[in-house]
């Protein structure tokens, strides 16, 4: 059984700073790729940032430029450091990992989900 513990959300003034962290933990055989999406109430949960286990990685349109996601392989760890933050970038972050499968080819994982709320 794969769990995703996420850190690192909380409350913090437009123009600031977070990083989340995202660390899969149990017996995962291969990732493909990690990544942080985003759910504001009423809206649906979108891509933030993903990243490949090469190390190549994509970004949401309005994050491009203030948000980096990284990763640490040996620890299975994803990280998104989010900087000049927006009122609009309030949301529930949540963590994905998707990995190898020996069964179906591929498997997602998902994170509870931690709060970020930017104050303006």
């Amino acid at each position: 059984q794969v769990q995703l513990v996420e850190s690192g959300g909380g409350l913090v003034q437009a123009g600031g700073s977070l990083r989340l962290s995202c660390t899969a933990l149990g017996r995962i055989f291969k990732i493909n790729f990690m990544g942080w999406y985003r759910q504001a109430p009423g809206k649906q949960r979108d891509m933030v940032a993903r990243i490949t286990a090469s190390g190549n990685s994509n970004y949401e349109d309005s994050v491009k430029g203030r948000f980096t996601i990284s990763r640490d392989i040996a620890k299975n760890t994803v990280y998104l450091q989010m900087n000049r933050m927006k009122p609009e970038d309030t949301a529930v972050y949540y963590c994905n990992v998707n990995s190898y499968d020996f069964t179906t080819g591929s498997v997602s994982y998902w994170g509870e989900g931690t709060q970020v709320t930017v104050s303006s």
